[in-house]
């Protein structure tokens, strides 16, 4: 008698995981970044010496490429934790291994774009790590964002689940 294993569904293979990414963590995940790349503007030499034209395009620029870096590590972290449906995810884990995955990213493309290819520069405003000389709010940029883009988007998720279930339009 041959024996049927029940086999898990894989997050890639959840039609709700993908609309989870792709309708509630990365509009969360932009917003978030977009609101840190403006914020974060007078810690870099463009603040002052960049024209409104080309710090609206740097704006831009980061926060797409702060949305595909957090998509990535997200992806790499649901791989990574073997995730299945996104009702079995475990959020802290897999949040603590998309941050550390993302900070480390950060640390070595600042280091890369700073120092080595100068794309872009510090000014004064910008505290920097002693060692890597790393700028702090890129660096905790990615500390507190991956994890506070997926509990928001999580709660999100959970809300509008919860409304769909009872009817009601809280």
């Amino acid at each position: 008698m041959q024996v049927e294993h029940a086999t898990r569904e894989r997050w890639f293979e959840s039609p709700e995981a993908w609309r989870f990414v792709a309708l509630r963590f990365v509009p969360v995940l932009a917003a978030l970044n977009l609101a840190w790349e403006i914020a974060q503007l007078p810690g870099y030499t463009i603040w002052t010496n960049g024209s409104s034209r080309f710090i609206a395009f740097a704006i831009a620029h980061c926060t797409a490429g702060d949305v595909l870096i957090g998509s990535w590590t997200l992806a790499i972290a649901l791989v990574a934790t073997r995730a299945g449906p996104l009702s079995a995810w475990r959020i802290a884990r897999i949040g603590t291994i998309a941050t550390a995955l993302a900070a480390g990213y950060t640390v070595y493309s600042e280091w890369l774009n700073v120092e080595i290819r100068r794309s872009w520069a510090y000014s004064e405003l910008m505290p920097r790590l002693p060692v890597t000389g790393t700028g702090l709010t890129p660096l905790a940029q990615w500390i507190v964002l991956p994890g506070l883009a997926l509990a928001v988007a999580m709660k999100w998720h959970g809300s509008a689940a919860r409304e769909r279930d009872d009817g009601s339009t809280r």
